[in-house]
């Protein structure tokens, strides 16, 4: 696997403290926010500012050394794991975000049911639900206010 210099160079980017420590971010946390890889650069490198980082993460997104998420209401998030056409599964809760691979064979989500003459190369899937820990807090939540609402009768 190439270094974050080496992929840098490949795509005709310049090599800089801040790219690399971004890459090293989006790496170190999966489905970051930017303000997310903001926070983690800052304690990496010191200083640098929010455009720099906003405008890095959309350069890396655009040569496909990162990829972009854009969930409905939420802000976006990036990854490093691109390339692989793989999918996200979302909390509604607490926003808790997770890989999902196609669901059968390679990509059959890039078969559409008619391309309208499109070539297609890549499907977002966005599965929504609530997580194991919402759910158990969603019901022990209903549960203490049927207690309180019993002993109030």
């Amino acid at each position: 696997m190439p270094t974050v210099e080496e992929q840098l160079r490949e795509q005709g980017l310049n090599v800089t403290a801040q790219r690399i420590a971004i890459m090293h971010a989006v790496t170190a946390h999966p489905h970051a926010t930017a303000e997310d890889v903001l926070e983690t650069v800052r304690t990496q490198i010191g200083s640098i500012s929010k455009q720099a980082v906003y405008d890095s993460l959309s350069v890396l997104a655009d040569k496909g050394l990162i990829r972009r998420i854009q969930p409905a209401g939420s802000p976006a998030r990036f990854e490093d794991r691109v390339g692989d056409n793989h999918h996200h599964l979302i909390c509604r809760t607490c926003s808790v975000m997770f890989d999902i691979d196609c669901a059968v064979g390679d990509t059959p989500c890039l078969t559409a049911d008619d391309d309208h003459g499109f070539q297609i190369d890549e499907a977002e899937v966005i599965y929504w639900g609530h997580c194991p820990n919402c759910l158990a807090k969603d019901n022990l939540s209903k549960t203490t206010k049927q207690k309180q609402s019993s002993h109030r009768k």
